[in-house]
């Protein structure tokens, strides 16, 4: 019995203790890359949305742009204008500050 509640009061404990790093996880966005300016860390894409289908292997281009600070980014493969890009994100003072850039195009884990 003191197990189960040894076992319990941990458990809880950890729950508690983990939180805010799951209410702090990062949102992904994917598009095609309109600009990347290396000297001021900031990259434009036109977002897709996730509708996949034939001649749309990474979804269809909605029109809209969104950018990116890319400052402490991990980045890949180096983007271009016309790659695809996923981009994992955090807002952050109303700005997207980008975690991490995946070159999908230049990086295609569907050939595999």
């Amino acid at each position: 019995m003191k197990i189960k509640i040894l076992c319990c009061a941990v458990s809880l404990i950890l729950g508690l203790c983990l939180a805010p790093w799951v209410m702090a996880a990062s949102q992904v966005a994917e598009g095609k890359c309109i600009t990347y300016d290396k000297d001021k860390k900031i990259v434009t894409i036109e977002d897709y949305d996730t509708n996949f289908g034939p001649g749309y292997k990474y979804g269809h281009p909605t029109g809209k742009q969104s950018v990116y600070n890319v400052a402490g980014a991990l980045i890949g493969i180096e983007p271009s204008p016309g790659d695809i890009l996923r981009i994992a994100y955090e807002e952050r003072d109303n700005q997207r500050v980008a975690i991490r850039i995946m070159n999908v195009s230049k990086q295609d884990l569907m050939k595999k």
